[in-house]
């Protein structure tokens, strides 16, 4: 199929809320204090792209809470009900990127896109790499249609469901271990090379007084029930339980998987290894054991987005535990959705 340039100004909203792509040296160490106006700066914009900066907040991402993401997820959403906004651009640390998109794109209808990028190196660093990342990003938001929320990083381009940060300094951070990317940039170009396989999208949540404690416990050698009971006691409305292997533990942790269960605590199974499914192939606290006892089985998401989805479920207007099971389920495995997506390339 032949594309065309499309040469009509766009209009790009980019929300700023801290990371590396912001933070500079403070005398013992790199903190977010730069402004989103003062990180657009530092970058080119692309030709027929206005951007306009909201500053919504200013931390590293390993400070990043639900409160500050539903802060996001509404900023975003309040900037979409302008038909005249093109598209969206988060500027995001990478420590726990790969949570907030996602939690977005669970909610995300618009076929307008959300493009989250941010950097490795610092702000003002002569070798940063912000600056190329954002124009990167801005391009894509100017330009594709219908794939959701994205990740853009070193010129390329991943869905939000299933990326997350696979090298802890390297400037190409991300990628998905159990899928391929979306597409890449070049010569001024934006190739699309796959639409991702998104669930029907979550109505906004409701607002609430105190987000639900969502918390993620991992199996290892010697790992006995004790912290994962004690999620329970400290008023885990959801655990993620971290197996080994496809998603293995032992027969003390199913029965505990089981007892919380019984309390109404709803458990997702996910893995430490980087690629590949949890399935349910071992028995003696494997993961045929650990789905008996009611844990629901994490697909190809690795445990921080796992969270994002029991998350998004406890938050969703559904009433009971089942519906809630399998409102989870269809997060957890994202089928493809109905209706085709198109992508301009230009």
């Amino acid at each position: 199929m032949k594309w065309t340039r499309d040469t009509r100004q766009r209009r790009i909203v980019v929300i700023s809320t801290g990371g590396t792509i912001a933070s500079r040296w403070t005398g013992s160490g790199y903190a977010a204090d730069a402004s989103g106006d003062d990180v657009v700066a530092t970058a080119a914009v692309p030709d027929n792209i206005d951007v306009e900066v909201l500053d919504l907040f200013n931390v590293n991402s390993s400070r990043m809470t639900t409160d500050r993401q539903l802060a996001l997820l509404h900023a975003v959403h309040e900037t979409l009900a302008d038909p005249g906004v093109d598209g969206i651009v988060v500027t995001h640390g990478t420590d726990t990127l790969e949570e907030s998109a996602f939690f977005l794109d669970l909610h995300h209808a618009d076929a307008r896109p959300v493009v989250f990028t941010g950097a490795q190196r610092p702000f003002g660093t002569g070798d940063g790499d912000g600056p190329g990342n954002l124009y990167d990003a801005l391009q894509v938001a100017a330009t594709v249609h219908g794939l959701g929320v994205l990740v853009v990083f070193d010129g390329l381009v991943h869905a939000a469901r299933g990326t997350v940060k696979t090298k802890t300094l390297d400037s190409d951070p991300f990628a998905d271990p159990s899928g391929r990317r979306v597409g890449r940039l070049g010569f001024g170009r934006v190739d699309v090379e796959r639409e991702p396989e998104r669930p029907a999208a979550l109505p906004l949540p409701a607002p609430v007084t105190a987000a639900p404690r969502v918390d993620i416990v991992m199996h290892h050698s010697d790992g006995d029930a004790v912290l994962f009971d004690a999620s329970v006691a400290a008023g885990a409305r959801g655990i993620v339980l971290v197996g080994t292997g496809a998603g293995n533990a032992t027969p003390e942790i199913a029965e505990a998987v089981a007892r919380a269960v019984d309390q109404g605590v709803h458990v997702v199974l996910s893995t430490r290894v980087s690629s590949g499914t949890v399935a349910e192939v071992y028995t003696g606290g494997g993961a045929v054991d650990l789905a008996a006892a009611g844990a629901v089985l994490a697909g190809t998401l690795r445990p921080g987005q796992a969270r994002i989805a029991l998350l998004a479920a406890l938050l969703a207007d559904t009433a009971g535990p089942d519906r809630r099971t399998h409102l989870l389920r269809g997060l957890l495995e994202g089928p493809v959705r109905a209706e085709p997506v198109l992508a301009a390339t230009h």
